[in-house]
């Protein structure tokens, strides 16, 4: 293959990561802006995460076009093929991560008026605090090619299972004892619902990654702990 034509091909690989950290960057920030505006009930701070989430989608279809192009005109094979597929899949991924944090932010401002309790919204900072440090591990195991640092967020998913699970069945007591509070818990239910299927696309980043460096698939059953769907509640 002519030098000029390899060199030009090495850059638009390159160009096609350096969107993909654009847009990892962009999805953790504003899911971090997500849950500070629901933190500070700042209504203001939440519809701009809500405005934020339209650059994401605009990365979304620029890399999509990117790919698109690549595959027509280079016709990628082996590795360069799992690198362009790769970028495609994490872009998915990144995408619904951003309209997670859009929808937490939808969240904050249904709710911008009401207090919160605080053990609750600990609760939910430890969740976001974990599901941020995850996206920004598997951010950086993509930009290193580093297998093993993905596979170690892919393990890691059980913890953020584990404390939604926790929160679940305190907002779940919270309401019994009090029906008033029924309306603000059942928000706060769908954004740690929110965060916690963040942790999901960040597992399933860290899966494609580790496809793409290695050329195959995780042979392990994915790590779940979500055990809410057959949570009752209690008669009363």
């Amino acid at each position: 293959m002519n030098e000029h034509i390899v060199k030009s091909y090495e850059e638009e690989l390159a160009l096609l990561d350096k969107k993909i950290a654009q847009m990892g960057g962009l999805a953790e920030h504003i899911l971090g802006q997500a849950f500070d505006a629901l933190e500070r009930r700042d209504p203001k701070l939440a519809e701009q995460v809500v405005k934020s989430d339209r650059h994401i989608d605009d990365l979304e279809r620029d890399i999509e076009e990117q790919v698109i192009s690549m595959i027509a005109r280079r016709q990628p094979l082996a590795d360069d093929l799992r690198h362009v597929m790769a970028a495609l899949r994490i872009t998915g991924d990144l995408e619904r991560i951003g309209d997670l944090a859009k929808n937490i932010a939808k969240r904050a401002l249904a709710i911008a008026d009401e207090s919160h309790p605080k053990p609750l919204m600990t609760g939910l900072r430890h969740m976001v605090d974990l599901a941020l440090q995850q996206l920004k591990e598997v951010l950086d195991a993509y930009a290193a090619r580093d297998a093993e640092r993905a596979l170690s967020v892919w393990r890691s998913d059980e913890s953020i299972d584990s404390m939604y699970n926790s929160l679940f069945r305190e907002l779940l007591t919270y309401m019994m004892e009090d029906p008033r509070s029924i309306g603000l818990s059942t928000h706060l239910l769908f954004g740690a619902k929110n965060i916690e299927r963040v942790g999901d696309h960040t597992t399933n980043i860290a899966e494609t990654i580790h496809f793409f460096v290695r050329g195959v698939m995780i042979s392990d059953d994915r790590p779940k702990g979500d055990d809410t769907s057959s949570t009752l509640f209690p008669a009363s």
